[in-house]
């Protein structure tokens, strides 16, 4: 068993309107002006009215190479991590009492957009205070679907380990990939798409001291599944260039999200004896627009059943990994009753699907 004790999320520095950056982006992105208005609708049309950058928007009017980039993320990722962490492991909202770093056993660190050996969580290790033996897992390249795989992870480990504390961290700036010479459409995508945040989950095993520290009922993860579809590579990912990553967006996403997210689903739901109108919420990663929408003409459930997501997509765009905790911190804030059920899942690369079943106890 593993419970979800407490749930904190990390915002850039720099919010920006949603008509601010598109107006950037008419500035900047290496394409004709007649072409480029044919898609400045994908940023009205993509339902975001705000997001948070990690720098500046004259920042990004610069072409940088991956050396500097890298940096910049490392950076910046490394104080939203600490940030983030030292919120969930003292959010009174959800604790009694502040959680000592000490107190964690195993922390798994999830980001794809920046590169570092050793790896950001072993930086945490002094940023946080830490204990030296803490098990480490970084997790990279699993995009938008990091969040809930490593809530599947740190479950697989608590069962085996039920006396455990695991911290999970995910730390994103998908907002440094934009690429001033990638002309094609997924760059322009990502533009009105991306932002930049970081959240940290404290998962604890049901024979953990620190499960008497919860406050109200907390969601337990009751099972998790990822499914991964065969010759699938090609559909979302980086590529990865001497300027950065290019982002890799192909328009058949939201098509498997009805169906072969909608198998995968079918097939928890079956296993779990559960029928999607029962559902009051889904803590569904926002992956854009058309995929919020994909899931509710999938599911046939109301769109009430996915609100969260699409606050969360409103006001902080698509962050990556820590977007689907944003949607459960706003769940979590909500107060559920205890015998509430629901889903966690997320959509990235491979092409994969992610989904942890949760129950409030």
């Amino acid at each position: 068993m593993a419970f979800i004790l407490s749930c904190s999320i990390q915002k850039a520095e720099y919010n920006y309107k949603q008509q601010e950056i598109q107006e950037l982006i008419a500035k900047v992105f290496p394409i004709k002006e007649t072409d480029k208005q044919k898609l400045m609708p994908i940023f009205s049309n993509s339902e975001i009215k705000t997001r948070q950058l990690a720098f500046p928007l004259e920042w990004y009017t610069k072409e940088r190479q991956l050396q500097e980039v890298n940096a910049s993320y490392c950076e910046r990722v490394i104080d939203y991590s600490k940030q983030a962490a030292l919120s969930c492991l003292s959010n009174r909202k959800f604790i009694k009492r502040e959680i000592d770093p000490k107190e964690i056993d195993h922390i798994l660190f999830v980001s794809s957009t920046g590169i570092s050996t050793p790896t950001i969580d072993a930086y945490l290790i002094d940023e946080l205070g830490l204990r030296e033996n803490i098990k480490r897992t970084p997790i990279f390249g699993l995009g938008c679907a990091g969040g809930t795989n490593a809530v599947g992870k740190a479950f697989d480990y608590l069962k085996g380990a039920p006396e455990s504390n695991v911290l999970i961290i995910c730390a994103e700036l998908c907002s440094v990939t934009f690429q001033h010479n990638d002309t094609r459409v997924s760059n322009f995508v990502g533009a009105a798409l991306f932002g930049d945040g970081a959240s940290a989950l404290l998962l604890v095993g049901e024979d953990s001291p620190l499960l008497h520290q919860k406050i109200t009922a907390v969601p337990k993860v009751t099972s998790s599944s990822t499914k991964t579809k065969p010759h699938s590579q090609s559909v979302m990912g980086w590529r990865v260039v001497n300027t950065g990553f290019e982002v890799i967006f192909k328009k058949s996403i939201p098509k498997l999200v009805e169906s072969f997210w909608k198998g995968h689903m079918e097939e928890r739901l079956a296993e779990l004896n559960m029928a999607a109108v029962d559902l009051p919420f889904i803590v569904a990663h926002p992956g854009g627009k058309k995929v919020i929408e994909a899931f509710v003409s999938t599911l046939g459930i109301s769109d009430q059943a996915v609100s969260y997501s699409k606050d969360v997509l409103s006001r902080h765009g698509n962050m990556s990994s820590p977007t689907v905790h944003f949607v459960l911190h706003q769940v979590m804030l909500g107060k559920p009753s205890a015998g509430t059920k629901s889903f966690m899942t997320s959509l990235g690369p491979g092409f994969s699907s992610e989904i942890v079943s949760l129950e409030w106890v």
